[in-house]
C-alpha cells in the first residue's frame, strides 16, 4: 500500500508540475511497479478489492456534483452518441481483424472490447479541472452509463453466440433489468431518497449520520447494479446523483477525501496490468499500434458524429471523453481468453491497446476543454 499509494502521488505530482494530468502519472506508477518494469509489485486480492472501491468513490463523489434532472435533459443526445460509440468501434474492430486474417469469432471479440468506455478516468480528470458543469460534460457522463447498458447487451449476444447457446428470454432479460434499473434511479432516484433521508436522519443519534446513510445508498445501488447486470460503478455514480439534492457540503468533504484515498489505487492498478512482453514480437506490435489508432479514432468519430449539431469543440470534447477503455476491455479479453475463443497473443493486443486508451485520453481531454467557458445549459 505504501509502495502504490506513495508511488501514484509523487508520479502524479510530477506530471501536475509538467501541466498534464495526474492520473497518467498515477496509472504510470502501477506499469513501473508492476510485472513488467520493476517488478516490486504484483496484483493481489487487497489491490483488486482497494481498485474496486476506488473506482466506486470516484463515481459516487462525481455523482454528488451532477443533478439527476440535468442529465435527464441531455438523454436524448446522450443516447446518439453512445449508439455510435458502440457501432462504429464494434464494425471497425471486427473489420480489422477480419482483414489481418483472424477468424470470425474472435475477430468479434475484438470488435467487442473496443465498444467499451472506461468512465471512472474521464470523470475523473472532468472533477480535477472543475469541468463537471460543462454541457458536454454531462452529455459524457450520462452516455457512457447508456454505454455501460448497450454494450453489456452485445457482450451477453456475442459470448452467447461464442458458447453455441444464445437464450432468448435470458437475452431479453439481460436487457430489460439494467434499462429499468438505470431509467428508475435516474429519473425518479432523487425524490425517493427526498422523502425517505430525512425521516431516517432525524432518528439517528451519530454525528455522521448523513454519511453513514449515504455509505449505505453507495453499497446498496451498487450491489443492485451487479444483480440487474450492469457494472457496479453505474451505480456507484446513481446513488451520488440521488443524494446530490439532499446532503450538506460535510458529507462532500468525506467522500471526496475517502476518495482522495482509495482512487490511487484503482489508477496504479490499471497501470500494473500493462504487459510489456507484446512489444517482443514485431508482428504483435503493428498490430497493437493499428488497433489502439482504431480504438481512439472510432470513439472520437462515432461519438463526435453523435454529438455534432452541439458544434465541433464539444463533438471533439464528446469523443475524447468516450475513448478511454480502461478495465472495462480487459474484462471482456478476459472472458475471450477463458472461453478459448481469444488467443493469448491477441489477449494481449487487447488488453495493451484499452490501457494505452486510458493514458493516451486524459491529456488530450484537457487540450480539448483548455479555454472552455462553464455551461449551465440543461438540453440537449
Amino acid at each position: 500500500m505504501l509502495l502504490v499509494f506513495g508511488s501514484a502521488k509523487l508520479l502524479g505530482e510530477v506530471f501536475e508540475r509538467l501541466r498534464q494530468p495526474s492520473i497518467v502519472g498515477e496509472i504510470l506508477a502501477g506499469a513501473i511497479l508492476g510485472p513488467s518494469v520493476l517488478a516490486l509489485v504484483q496484483p493481489n486480492e487487497l489491490l483488486t478489492a482497494l481498485a474496486e472501491l476506488g473506482v466506486m468513490f470516484l463515481l459516487f463523489r462525481v455523482g454528488l456534483e451532477v443533478r439527476g434532472a440535468e442529465l435527464w435533459n441531455v438523454g436524448g443526445t446522450a443516447l446518439i452518441v453512445a449508439a455510435a460509440g458502440v457501432a462504429v468501434p464494434m464494425v471497425a474492430g471486427w473489420g480489422f481483424a477480419r482483414a489481418w486474417g483472424l477468424g470470425q469469432v474472435e475477430s468479434v471479440f475484438i470488435g467487442t472490447a473496443l465498444v467499451a468506455t472506461s468512465v471512472g478516468i474521464t470523470a475523473e480528470v472532468l472533477a480535477s479541472k472543475g469541468m463537471l458543469d460543462q454541457l458536454s460534460s454531462r452529455i459524457i457522463l450520462a452516455a457512457a452509463v447508456i454505454d455501460d447498458v448497450l454494450g453489456l447487451i452485445v457482450l451477453a449476444i456475442v459470448s452467447g453466440t461464442a458458447r453455441g447457446s444464445l437464450a432468448w428470454t435470458d437475452l431479453a432479460l439481460a436487457v430489460m433489468l439494467p434499462v429499468i434499473f438505470t431509467v428508475i434511479l435516474a429519473r425518479w432516484g432523487s425524490r425517493g431518497v427526498l422523502r425517505v433521508a430525512p425521516r431516517l436522519e432525524s432518528k439517528l443519534k451519530a454525528r455522521e449520520a448523513q454519511f453513514h446513510l449515504a455509505l449505505v445508498l453507495l453499497f446498496a445501488l451498487s450491489a443492485l447494479a451487479m444483480f440487474a447486470g450492469v457494472a457496479a460503478i453505474v451505480g456507484a455514480f446513481l446513488a451520488g446523483m440521488t443524494l446530490a439534492d439532499h446532503v450538506g457540503r460535510r458529507v462532500h468533504t468525506l467522500v471526496h477525501g475517502t476518495a482522495e484515498l482509495l482512487t490511487p489505487f484503482f489508477l496504479a492498478g490499471i497501470g500494473l496490468q500493462i504487459n510489456l512482453a507484446v512489444f517482443k514480437d514485431s508482428h504483435l506490435v503493428a498490430m497493437t499500434a493499428i488497433v489502439i489508432v482504431i480504438a481512439m479514432l472510432t470513439k472520437v468519430i462515432g461519438c463526435g458524429l453523435g454529438a455534432i449539431r452541439l458544434g465541433r469543440a464539444d463533438a471533439l470534447r464528446i469523443g475524447i471523453g468516450m475513448a478511454p477503455r480502461g478495465e472495462v476491455g480487459v474484462v471482456v479479453a478476459q472472458l475471450g481468453l477463458t472461453m478459448g475463443v481469444v488467443s493469448a497473443p491477441v489477449y494481449a493486443v487487447i488488453v495493451f491497446a484499452a490501457l494505452a486508451t486510458t493514458v493516451l485520453a486524459p491529456p488530450l481531454l484537457v487540450l480539448a476543454y483548455k479555454g472552455a467557458d462553464s455551461q449551465k445549459g440543461l438540453s440537449a
